[in-house]
């Protein structure tokens, strides 16, 4: 039986137009709390039609010595050109964090399926 691990693709975001870019910024009075933004199609647009786009990006954060992640947040995007209207495929979070970790991004697409991408950041203490 395959795992769903076996589904999901990653590579280069920058000739890889599913692949979830990953920005952080980090409050400077309050070092605990992580600003992040997720784009997919930074460098090469993704299509967003109703026979191809993405249909959501999922963030998951894992702290330091933990051995699970904790999901952050889910973004949904559902324009796809109907009536000339499309959603950006931008998703954006805040969250706090007691410990350094590992931030991951999961997205979707419905013809290519499931992408990832990950970024180690550091909570300043």
């Amino acid at each position: 039986m395959k795992k769903i691990s076996s589904l999901i693709q990653s590579g280069d975001w920058k000739g890889e137009k599913h692949v979830p870019v990953i920005h952080v910024k980090q409050n400077e009075e309050n070092k605990d709390l992580v600003a992040i933004k997720v784009v997919i199609g930074e460098e090469i647009a993704h299509p967003n039609t109703l026979e191809h786009h993405i249909a959501w990006i999922k963030v998951y954060f894992q702290p330091e010595g933990s051995n699970f992640p904790v999901e952050v947040g889910t973004s949904e995007f559902n324009a796809h050109g109907e009536l000339g209207v499309s959603t950006e495929y931008v998703a954006k979070f805040k969250f706090k964090a007691e410990k350094s970790g590992i931030l991951y991004a999961v997205s979707y697409c419905n013809i290519h399926g499931l992408w990832e991408n990950s970024l180690e950041i550091t909570v300043a203490e």
